[in-house]
């Protein structure tokens, strides 16, 4: 197992706005990422961990590392990358790799100043259990458990930008197997984003194509992840609706977050969807990769067909998706369906998964669609997909474009792989419901940058409710549903059960609403559950969802609030949904252990002290409360009714995860505390989300001028009651929360905050609201309100002059309420009469907390007929031409006075006077535009008279003046009558005014509740006033069919749109609470860009409620450390003390600057509560803690060190004021407490200045170097444009500095040009943060102090020169001959493991290189090739977006502790010996190889790209257009590059790859930049990389400018080490303390060409373990300005750097890439066997006329054929016929390689790469018909199975790659190129059915020769000449065609004997035993009767008779005998017999 401990990072210069960095780190093909921080400093202390299996560490393994800003709005995400060489934990597993500081590159490859620290472990088993207790917080195990659950259903998704950003896909198709299909050509079609997008052409079942395709995007990040990728493998030579073989589909958000953001090298399962029932129909290995701004993408080095590819066992062994399944979507029904007001829609529901999309019916004019339709998804498991979108359009247009509302269901969360648990949990397949699924829509939620791993619901689908479908799904795996859509109405029935509503009571009360702009309207809050409470939608009954209409009033400063004070609004709303109960009581459950995890996590961090006593007892704990959490039952699923299968298998998931977690933390050991916990925690919250949450969330809206203007969107499930207990309720049940009001998407103003809002919410079902009591104190009022209006007419207030304004309404006016038509509700009663209530709430001033305000009243005057100007109409308005009083009758109200009278204004466009003319234009008679000179045609004008009024001083505070307006109770009629005086849309008065013509006063009636009817009354206020609820009650809907909505009973008529009046619910409470708020701030830091390294005039803003304070302003500073209380006095709270302690209001801290206008700007925000102490004697003074300040888009930019504590305030502490005594007062401001201040030590800093570098307009600049108020320059660079070096390098300076490093102050350089006459101007500045790794200790024993590097040789050394010439450069015919056997190449194959690539040497290891997949400044131990001096990129004090990078500073510092006594001793100097500035400027000789490039970025139609290198250094170019790489993505360009340059006046060396074009101008595609001064100044010996072997000649010459002996002096001085000392027979040497013998390296000395003297071979051997930079080859990333941050392709070089003052170098490396060999494969068919017959003849026997094609795959040109073998019947065909073939073969890569045009009109020829393959193809061939197709065998050369020797042992098992028992039973495989030479058979196979099966076998002699050896054994084709080697004889073929007439016999033995042959035989056995059974009837006759009459027969009888003609000519044989039958008898003679035989015939 490899661990790798992420401790933390710096981003110098700090990025502003802050990031959100995470790092994501790469070991071989698996990503890890750690959880993201906030700030420039982030610390993690986050271990992730890779087990190893069966595949230990290599010498070439790496960890490499990618920091992000994964929060960035920005393009660039991108912040720096290195690499973890492992090679130390090989040689050493048991030590600790300790990385601190590692420098991190930028996008060029060039060294930042970020730096990482992180370890890096083996680890074992008994490594595990025995790690120590010393480092309890360490982090081994925090991966564990989490890795295992980053499967593809669950990806982890970064933070995401809201804004469109560059994105680009790569998809790389390599080659296919297995395709089914005879005879196929196939093609792979790859559709990326809907652009398609085909590979070439290719024949045969296993077609290799090697291409790839690219797509660039600019997206939204949302919406690129929903786009398509497609992949279909077409059959070109099919017709078009039966050509595809097989498709693979994903989605680009499945890929973009895979390990990686690749699936690299995967083959793909391809499935045809026309045929659900074939399986998988062939295989494709692809590369796809998503990348984004900053990533990087893996570098894949293996060939595209390589040695380990060619097994087709990695079919099942990776992960394939090849199991097919469907998803059955059981569409029922859906509610609420409303997209405009009093419309009906015609739904339609769309559901897309991949990029397929079904639809169901239309269902026509109706709010509650009812489908009841199946819908059917073929899918591969496991799915690629992250999750299904619905949809649910109109159609009442024709083309079904508005969407009335979308949900998504993520399918990580309805199904599981069973990798959340470690036991033996299988996991299940999706599935969700019966349920209902909430849709959304309209207007969306602002991207905000969250903690979770999805995007919000919100940002993807809206904000406002717009239904709810209710639907079920289901997931097959073997049934198939022979159609996509199906009726379902049988199934209603059984999912009726999920549809029982029940009443469902939901309270809020609204406690305080501050931090508003300033709204001029009045503005009232809305709260609403789906439907219900919305109070637009006349649909439903109207509820008391709505606060009443309150004024905004201004808080002293900046903001404004609600004025509630101790009258809180309350409303009510009630609404009917399922019993959700048992489900919402699990997850809240889950939530409550979730929560209390991680408030114990928090706190076991912040005891950053492994040493602290209480750490083990907070240990112990968390462990405590996780078991007894742990071992709560979860509600019990299985036997819930109404349970869905879901709902059970979770249940099932999170139980057995309880019971892991509670055995885990009991088996816990106090180690790795942090690791192990959060490990827990993140598989806690994997099983958290609930996706069947049918309850929608409870949405806040702030409503203005009936429109809603922001938005409050709060879980249902956190306030839901459960009467289960208070751990089943949700979190915020009953309790008080703080919102935060966002803007919907779009609106409102930036960095602006609609509302901070703290309101108590409860839900829950109505039967448990019966003892209802949210709050601990506090009376509950419910009234009804009408408004009485009269209008002043003739002097007399009256009804007459209302108009349409009726005389009794509500508070807008417009609706008539009178008082007879109130309506008591149901369950209360009156409690008194009407009475007049002044809503004072309403009159209040809304400048009442101001100090002054500017009055204003314009004069206006008109030109009369005589041309005069004359008073107007209405001569005194304001600017918008109402009326207002006169300003000499304007009165100065109460609390008010004025210092100075009216003045008319002249500060703006007027004349002297003040007038402003115009055209007056009707209606308004206003002019449009005012002018300050009059004209004759100017018909008015006006003036603008103003006076300031200040606020009297008393003795009361404003609030309290606030306070006592509001319960006032006036002594004047007026007041006591309770009229208002104004006009509706303007602000009323208690006042009347000489212009009042409109005055109204409230009513009030209190309501009372009855009896308790066990209900809260508050949820029986249902519906309104003004009806008749008896009668409403009625019309409710008894039925509990889902199918008609709730709500219907409640329509109104269509033309009353204006809501109904409702009653009004308020909590009144008596007397406030006080309390004192103390806010501690010390400092801000990270707060600036890498554009803005200062700060100007910032200060903090403290709001709390609606008070604010604001910190002293500072001047421009980097890091502004205040160190300042601020206290709040006198804070009114009128809840319980206990409820205020249990949730707080939140302290809000604002950093705002002022630029030198005066003008102040947000910068960004931080909130937190504060602690609040009820009791001074349990008060302590807590440490300050950093908190994030947070932008407008929830980006976190820069952290704020303090601290806030409320205190409450009672008599004890009124009487003592103890925390104000305890606060210091310095200089007009509080300062900190002396407990909590940072202590300071004096400490020396010394600065390296060693020079600026790329300051293009700076001619004598000079560093200036602050750190605190102490301030240092250098001397100026007076020739800088010869000479960027500082004359004097070094400086020193002492201050003060803080003790903690969280205290710490940054260095800030400043770059000033000195101009003529004393003028400087700052050209350049930066900053340093993070000093901590400039911290040294000068006394410790073993540190070394920096010293320069030493680029000259005296003159005594001067005679190495003619050494070189004498003996460098000497060749011998030895070499000449060596190189043949090896070559540079060899040497990179052999360091990349590819050892088919080259020859097997002895020596390989002795000449061995390093490959980086990175740069080599990326590459950790060489601390990115700064270790001498820095470089820190300067900006401009001003920064302009398109250069904000202004030059750079190279530099280093050292700071330790100076000692304060003057007598102490002084501690060594740093930099104290530097070289002569002579050495500077550096001429070098610069050689730069380019080896070849990789993945490129196309450039030109056809997917590829014509590359060639262009070299830039200073003002020289090198490179050849000419010499481009024509159609390519992967050149090869083995090019030498030399040039010389003086560094560091040309340092920064650019390799640019451009594309080739031929008319228009050329595209660049990418560059990267290094830094060469950076490696000649490295110590690591960078400028030449140190090789492993010392030779004088052969291909390995030694290349360096000194002998290794020399380099070891060298580096022996640096260090500050003695120089070695070598003994007389230079074979054993002194160095550093030790012995080294040239024995312990060479045992045996190497007998290589050319090897070097002992003396240098043991120098190089000791130079080698001093872990210098060794001879290697780098891979660089390219970028390109057209796609900043965008992976463009990498490029694999080195450069080496020789000093001329140094010497000659030695001679150039020779790597021209190597060209193809030409070889002759010679392929002999002997004959086939049991080849399949095709065609019948006529009498009905299979023959075949059997030819043999074959081809080399790529060459299909040179297709051969053999003669035909005519009549073939028993399958075997006799050729003796000869292929030849000839190819250029890569022996390296294992590919040919041919070049040919694409096309006629093509300018270069393609070079194309494929594998040796041969193919043979056995055809039928036919006359008038195309030829048939009977098998092919394909055959690898490169990697092919042995034959067998006879054809009986040949099967189709030969072929198979993976069979079931692969190590017995596999077939032995060889390569041909070895072999040469081999005869045998093989078998030819066919597909049928979709399967393989064996369709012939062909037996061949295979030969390959190279060629000289084919001319030397030269061979004709076919039979031709020269028939040799070996000749081949005419086939021994009988020919069948007149073979019937010869032969009958023979004909009829093959024609009729094979085919009925069984026929024939029992016909014969029918026919023997016919014959005997006729024989024994005919016979049985004459048996019986001789039987039964027994006739006796003599044998001698009288006379003899003798045959005298026939005697002689009949033999004895013929003769018959007579016998008798007496068996007593004897036998007669032959004599006897023939006398008696003459007798008888006488």
């Amino acid at each position: 197992m490899l661990r790798l401990v992420v401790e933390s990072a710096r981003i110098i210069p700090p990025i502003t706005p802050p990031p959100r960095p995470c790092m994501t780190v790469y070991f071989r093909d698996a990503k890890k990422r750690t959880r993201m921080e906030e700030g420039n400093n982030p610390v993690w202390n986050e271990t992730l961990i890779w087990p190893l299996w069966d595949h230990p560490l290599e010498n070439d393994s790496f960890l490499q590392i990618i920091l992000r800003d994964v929060g960035s709005k920005k393009k660039e995400r991108f912040i720096g990358l290195a690499t973890i060489p492992l090679k130390p934990l090989v040689k050493q597993p048991s030590e600790v790799l300790f990385v601190k500081d590692l420098t991190l590159l930028n996008h060029s490859m060039t060294s930042t100043d970020c730096t990482v620290t992180l370890q890096v472990a083996l680890m074992t088993k008994k490594d595990i259990e025995k790690t120590g207790d010393e480092d309890l917080l360490g982090l081994t195990m925090r991966e564990a458990a989490r890795q295992k659950l980053l499967v593809p259903s669950s990806p982890e998704q970064r933070a995401l930008s809201s804004k469109p950003q560059h994105f680009q896909v790569r998809v790389k198709v390599f080659e296919a197997r297995q395709l089914m299909g005879n005879n196929i050509q196939p093609v792979v079609k790859v559709t990326i984003g809907g652009q398609e997008q085909h590979t070439r052409l290719k024949m045969g079942n296993n077609p290799f194509f090697n291409e790839t395709f690219f797509q660039n995007f600019h997206e939204v990040p949302a919406k690129f992840f929903d786009e398509v990728i497609s992949i279909q493998v077409m059959n070109s030579s099919a017709m078009r609706y039966k050509a595809e073989i097989g498709r693979f589909q994903t989605d680009i958000g499945y890929i973009y977050h895979s390990p990686g953001h690749t699936l690299l090298r995967k083959w793909l399962g391809l499935c045809n969807p026309h045929k659900p029932g074939s399986g998988v129909t062939g295989y494709l290995k692809v590369t796809i990769c998503a990348l984004g701004v900053g990533d990087q993408a893996l570098v894949d080095q293996k060939l595209p067909y390589g040695a380990d590819d060619t097994s087709i066992r990695i079919f099942k062994s990776a992960a394939a998706p090849i199991h097919a399944a469907y998803l059955q979507f059981f569409i029922y029904c859906a509610e609420d369906l409303l997209l405009k007001k009093n419309l009906s829609v015609n739904p339609m529901l769309e559901v897309e998964l991949i990029g397929e999309k079904l639809k169901t019916n239309v269902q026509t004019k109706t709010e509650n669609p009812i489908w009841n339709q199946i819908l059917t998804f073929q899918i591969q498991l496991p799915c690629l997909s992250s999750y299904i979108r619905f949809r649910v359009l109109d159609c009442s247009a024709k083309n079904c474009q508005d969407e009335i509302g979308t949900a998504s269901l993520y399918l990580n969360q309805i199904s599981s792989t069973g990798e959340e648990l470690e036991g033996m949990f299988s996991g299940f397949l999706p599935c969700f419901g019966p349920s209902f699924l909430t849709l959304h829509g309209g207007k969306k939620a602002p991207f905000r940058i969250q903690d979770g791993t999805c995007i919000p619901d919100s940002v993807r689908d809206g904000l406002a409710y717009r239904g709810r479908v209710f639907l079920e799904l289901i997931t097959q795996v073997k049934s198939h549903q022979d159609s996509r859509m199906k009726d379902l109405s049988q199934e209603v029935t059984r999912i009726e059960k999920h549809q029982n509503r029940q009443k469902y009571g939901l309270c809020v009360v609204f406690l305080s609403c501050t931090m508003m702009p300033n709204f001029k309207d009045l503005i009232q809050f809305e709260v609403s559950i789906g439907h219900y409470g919305n109070k637009t939608d006349l649909g439903y009954k109207p509820l008391v969802s709505t606060t009443q209409y309150s004024p905004v009033i201004h808080d002293g400063d900046i903001y404004h609030y609600v004025p509630w004070y101790n009258t809180k609004p309350v409303v009510a709303v009630t609404s009917n949904w399922e019993d959700v109960s048992f489900r919402m009581n699990c997850l809240n459950l889950l939530h409550f252990t979730r929560d209390r995890l991680k408030a114990n996590l928090d706190t076991l961090k912040s005891m950053r002290n492994p040493r602290d006593p209480a750490l083990l007892h907070q240990w112990q704990k968390l462990l405590r409360e996780l078991v007894e959490d742990c071992k709560r039952p979860l509600p019990c699923m299985t036997d819930q009714p109404k349970a869905t299968d879901l709902d059970r298998k979770r249940w099932h998931l999170r139980s057995l995860l309880l019971v892991e977690l509670a055995q885990k933390a009991k088996e816990a050991k106090p180690r790795d505390m942090v690791a192990t916990v959060e490990g827990w925690l993140h598989r806690l919250n994997a099983v958290l989300p609930e996706p069947q949450m049918s309850l929608p969330d409870v949405m806040i809206w702030l409503m203005a001028k009936e429109e809603r203007v922001a938005y409050a969107r709060v879980p249902a499930h956190t306030i839901l009651f459960s009467p289960a207990g208070p751990l089943h309720s949700g979190r915020f049940c009953g309790k008080i929360q703080s919102l935060l009001l966002q803007y919907p998407e779009g609106e409102g103003q930036p960095d602006t905050l609609p509302a901070h809002l703290r309101v108590c919410m409860w839900l829950g079902n109505v039967t448990d609201s019966k003892e209802l009591q949210l709050l601990r104190k506090g009376t509950m009022v419910v009234y009804a309100e009408t408004y009485e209006n009269q209008a002043k007419y003739k002097d007399q207030w009256g009804q007459q002059g209302l108009y349409r304004c009726p005389n009794f309404s509500d508070v807008t006016g417009q609706k008539s309420v009178p008082k007879t038509d109130f309506k008591v509700p149901v369950g209360w009663h009156w409690q008194d009469s009407w009475r007049v209530e002044p809503q004072r709430r309403l009159l209040l001033d809304t400048d009442i907390n101001k100090s002054q305000v500017l009055e204003e009243v314009y004069e206006n005057q008109v030109r009369n007929a005589a041309g005069a100007w004359v008073p107007a109409a209405t001569p005194n308005t304001d600017v918008n031409g109402e009326p207002v009083e006169a300003r000499e009758n304007v009165k100065c109200p109460q609390g008010w006075h004025f210092k100075k009278n009216w003045i008319a204004e002249l500060n703006h466009a007027v004349d002297s006077e003040g007038w402003e003319y115009g055209v007056g234009i009707p209606p308004s008679g206003l002019p449009h535009v005012w002018s300050s000179v009059e004209k004759t045609y100017h018909s008015c004008r006006r003036r603008r008279w103003v006076r300031v009024r200040f606020r009297n001083h008393t003795e009361l505070s404003k609030e309290q003046e606030t306070l006592s307006f509001l319960q006032l109770q006036g002594p004047d009629l007026a007041k006591e009558e309770g009229w208002e005086y104004g006009t509706f849309g303007s602000k009323f008065h208690l006042d009347p005014q000489p212009q009042s013509r409109f005055r109204r006063r409230c009513w009030h009636r209190r309501l009372a509740p009855n009896k308790d009817k066990g209900v809260a009354p508050i949820f029986l206020l249902e519906g309104s006033l003004a009806m008749d609820l008896k009668q409403q009650t009625k019309k409710e809907e008894d039925s509990k069919s889902w199918r008609r909505s709730i709500g219907e009973s409640w329509k109104r008529a269509p033309e009353d749109t204006r809501p109904p009046p409702m009653p009004f619910i308020y909590y009144t409470f008596d007397k406030p609470h006080y309390y004192q708020l103390f806010c501690y701030i010390y400092q801000a830091r990270d707060l600036t860009s890498s554009q803005s390294p200062a700060f100007q005039g910032p200060f903090i803003r403290v709001v709390f409620l609606n008070h604010s304070q604001r910190t002293q302003m500072l001047g421009s500073s980097a890091a502004p450390t205040w160190a300042q209380t601020l206290i709040f006095q006198h804070l009114l709270l009128y809840e319980n003390p206990e409820d205020t302690r249990a949730s707080p209001p939140l302290v809000v801290l604002e950093l705002w600057q002022q630029d030198s206008w005066g003008k102040e700007s947000l910068w960004g925000r931080s909130m937190w509560p504060p602690l609040v102490w009820l009791d001074l004697q349990d008060r302590s003074l807590r440490p300050m803690r950093w908190h994030p300040l947070v932008r407008e888009l929830g980006e976190e930019e820069g952290e704020i060190l303090a601290s806030c504590e409320l205190i409450l305030e009672t008599e004890k502490l009124r009487e003592k004021h103890m925390p104000i005594l305890s606060v210091p007062w310095k200089n007009g401001i509080c300062t900190l407490p002396k407990s909590i201040q940072p202590t300071l030590r004096k400490t020396a800093i010394e600065v390296l200045a060693w020079g600026l570098r790329n300051m293009k307009v700076a001619s004598s600049p000079q560093l200036l170097v602050e750190c605190g108020e102490e301030t240092l320059r250098t001397e100026p660079i007076r020739d800088f444009q010869t000479n960027p070096n500082f004359p004097e390098p070094t400086l020193f300076f002492t201050v003060f500095m803080p003790t903690e490093e969280a205290y710490a102050l940054p260095l800030v350089l400043k770059v000033e040009d000195n101009w003529y006459f004393g003028r400087r101007t700052v050209v350049g500045q930066a900053r340093v943060d993070f000093l901590q790794p400039y911290f040294c200790d000068p006394w410790a024993q073993h540190y070394v102090v920096p010293r320069p590097p030493v680029l000259s040789i005296k003159k005594r050394q001067h005679f190495l020169g003619y050494f070189y010439e004498k003996f460098w450069y000497k060749s011998t015919k030895t070499e000449e001959e060596y190189e043949h056997e090896v070559d540079w190449w060899s040497k990179l194959f052999w360091a990349t493991g590819d050892e088919h690539k080259s020859l097997k040497y002895k020596y390989r290891d002795y000449h061995t290189i390093k490959v980086y997949d990175c740069e080599l400044e990326a590459v950790p131990a060489f601390q990115g090739l700064q270790d001498f001096c820095q470089t820190f990129k300067l900006y401009q004090e001003q920064p302009r977006l398109d250069s904000p990078v202004v030059g750079e500073f190279k530099g280093l510092f050292r700071i330790y502790p100076f000692p304060e006594n003057p007598d102490a001793a002084k501690p060594p100097r740093q930099f104290s010996v530097w070289p002569d500035r002579e050495d500077f400027p550096q001429s070098c000789l610069v050689r730069v190889y380019v080896v070849r490039a990789i993945n490129l970025q196309p450039q030109d139609y056809n997917g590829l790209c014509d590359p060639y290198v262009v070299l830039k250094l200073g003002q020289m170019t090198l490179g050849n257009r000419d010499v481009y790489q024509p159609n390519t993505v992967d050149p090869v360009f083995g090019m030498l590059f030399e040039l010389t340059c003086n560094i560091p006046l040309e340092k920064d060396l650019e390799v640019q790859l451009y594309d080739f074009d031929l008319l228009s101008p050329d595209d660049k595609i990418g560059t990267t930049v290094i830094d060469l001064e950076n490696r000649l100044l490295s110590g690591f010996g960078a400028r030449c990389g140190l090789s492993k072997s010392y030779c004088q000649s052969g291909p390995f010459k030694w290349r360096d400018q000194m002998p290794p002996s020399y380099l070891l002096d060298r580096y022996a001085k640096r260090k500050g080490l003695p120089p070695p000392v070598f003994n007389a027979d230079e074979d054993s040497v002194f160095y550093n303390g030790r012995t080294f013998r040239l024995k312990s390296f060479e045992p045996k000395t190497p007998n290589i060409h050319g090897l070097g003297s002992k003396k240098e071979r043991l120098a190089l051997y000791i130079l080698n373990t001093q872990r210098l930079v060794p001879e290697h080859v780098e891979t660089r990333t390219l970028y390109s300005d057209s796609q900043p941050g965008i992976d463009q392709g990498k490029v694999q070089m080195w450069v080496d750097i020789f000093p001329t003052k140094l010497g000659p170098p030695g001679p150039p490396v020779n790597i021209s890439p190597r060209k193809p060999k030409r070889y002759e494969l010679r392929c002999v068919i002997w004959k086939t066997a049991n080849v399949d017959l095709m065609r019948d003849t006529l009498s009905k026997e299979k023959t075949s006329d059997i030819y043999i094609k074959g081809w080399l795959y790529g060459l299909e040109k040179d297709v051969q054929k053999t003669d035909i073998h005519y009549h073939s019947v028993t399958g075997e065909a006799y050729f003796n016929w000869r292929f030849i073939f000839t190819m250029d073969y890569l022996a390296a890569e294992r590919v040919c390689v041919q070049s040919q045009k694409d096309y006629i009109w093509s300018l270069d020829p393609t070079s194309m790469k494929f594998p040796a393959r041969l193919i043979i193809q056995v055809w039928d061939n036919d006359v008038f018909s195309p030829d048939d197709f009977i098998g092919v065998l394909e055959l690898d050369l490169s990697d092919m199975p042995l034959p067998a020797r006879h054809a009986k042992q040949c099967t189709i098992k030969m072929m198979e790659a993976d069979p079931k028992w692969r190590h017995f039973l596999r077939h032995k495989h060889f390569s041909l190129f070895t072999k040469r030479t081999v005869t045998g058979w093989w078998p030819c196979q066919a597909s049928d059915g979709g399967k393989w099966r064996l369709s012939g076998k062909v037996k061949m002699t295979l030969e390959i020769l190279s060629e000289k050896e084919a001319s030397i054994k030269p061979a004709g084709r076919g039979q031709s000449e020269p028939n040799q080697y070996p000749t081949l004889q005419p086939p021994p073929r009988i020919y069948t065609s007149l073979m019937w007439l010869r032969s009958p016999i023979r004909y009829f033995c093959h024609v009729f004997w094979k085919r009925y042959r069984f026929q024939i035989i029992l016909l014969s056995a029918i026919a023997t035993i016919g014959l005997m059974l006729f024989n024994f009837i005919y016979s049985a006759p004459h048996y019986l009767a001789m039987t039964w009459v027994k006739p006796e027969l003599r044998l001698n009888p009288p006379i003899s008779i003798v045959n005298l003609i026939t005697s002689l000519n009949t033999s004895n044989d013929s003769s018959t005998i007579l016998t008798t039958q007496d068996p007593n008898l004897k036998s007669t003679t032959h004599q006897q017999l023939n006398s008696s035989r003459s007798t008888r015939i006488i």
